[in-house]
């Protein structure tokens, strides 16, 4: 098996690049040892144009909470039009670079699945707190992406999986904020919770939003 991980520098990417190692070939790109910058089309056609596919997983483990030293709006008053704009770019426009150059290393004969990064306060049903305005619109903004990816790459590779998955509260550079009445996990523990979650994904749940214990989450 091959796979292919995008943001293999954080936590969450380097655990799953460790775990997927043991089942195969793995490719890790990241911004930090690969200049891999995903808010810039030019970068990632450049970096995802070099690759020879075909792989059957790609995961796309990029994101970030805290852009800029800028951390999650808790009202309208701190909401901004740049801090919109860099979590709309991080959070949303790169993952859909990434997809957008991705989708021609997939295999078109058999089942390739392509997993995205994204989080339970994306969701607009599950939503009861508020706040977080930036990251929750981004995120809610790649669901939608990835699910209408996922219509129109079935139409080319109709063994596809696509899906966003959220990865429950991971102690990483993300934990200190998120941490607040939330257990949270090792990124290798997260790592393997993902991977068998998408193992047990078909065709028939692409475009699908699911959580770490492979349970659907609200749109």
């Amino acid at each position: 098996m091959r796979s292919l991980v995008l943001g293999a520098s954080g936590g969450i990417g380097g655990a799953l690049v460790a775990e997927l190692r043991a089942r195969g070939e793995v490719v890790a790109l990241s911004r930090r040892d690969d200049g891999l910058d995903v808010t810039d089309e030019t970068c990632v056609a450049r970096s995802l144009g070099a690759l020879v596919g075909p792989f059957d997983v790609v995961i796309v483990a990029t994101g970030a909470l805290v852009l800029e030293g800028a951390g999650p709006e808790k009202s309208l008053k701190a909401v901004t039009a740049e801090g919109l704009a860099r979590q709309f770019a991080v959070n949303a426009i790169g993952p859909a670079l990434v997809i957008k150059h991705a989708v021609r290393l997939m295999p078109r004969d058999r089942v390739a699945k392509l997993a995205v990064l994204s989080a339970r306060v994306g969701s607009i049903g599950d939503n009861a707190l508020g706040g977080w305005y930036g990251y929750r619109a981004a995120k809610a903004a790649l669901n939608q992406i990835l699910r209408t990816a996922s219509i129109e790459v079935a139409r080319s590779h109709p063994q596809s999986v696509l899906v966003a998955l959220h990865p429950g509260t991971v102690e990483t550079g993300l934990a200190p904020v998120q941490r607040a009445g939330h257990p949270t996990v090792v990124p290798s523990v997260a790592a393997a919770n993902l991977l068998a979650v998408l193992d047990g994904l078909g065709p028939a749940q692409s475009g699908g939003f699911f959580d770490w214990q492979g349970k659907p989450v609200p749109w």
